[in-house]
């Protein structure tokens, strides 16, 4: 399996817990900013890595890694507030976060090898 289908795979399953916690938060915890911030960060990761996908070149794939990458980060802050602030607990966090830390991995990665190919 190449780095775009495991990509595309586990940004899908990180936008599927996503909206899983979203409805958790919503439902359970009546908080209802911080996680409709992290719900609109977590499914555009892998709308933005199917976007790239498609994409007509290395610079159009590359730009949209890169928002993928980004969006990713800003999911990171969210479930850290959303941690530090007692909306989830320890085990909560350090699951979800920890495949938040490894999409970051992944992206960081593509982000870099395919500027490496831009630039030879």
């Amino acid at each position: 399996m190449n780095k775009t289908s495991i990509i595309r795979n586990k940004s899908r399953d990180f936008a599927i817990r996503i909206i899983r916690l979203y409805q958790y938060l919503c439902k359970e915890k009546k908080e209802y900013i911080i996680s409709k911030q992290l719900l609109r960060a977590g499914t555009s990761i892998g709308a933005n890595v199917n976007e790239a996908l498609c994409g007509i070149s290395k610079k159009d794939f590359l730009a949209k890694i890169y928002i993928s990458y980004k969006e990713a980060a800003e999911c990171n802050y969210w479930l850290d507030l959303l941690y530090e602030t007692g909306y989830l607990n320890s085990n909560e966090y350090k699951s979800i976060n920890k495949d938040c830390k490894e999409l970051l991995s992944i992206l960081s990665s593509i982000t870099k090898t395919i500027r490496q190919q831009i630039n030879t």
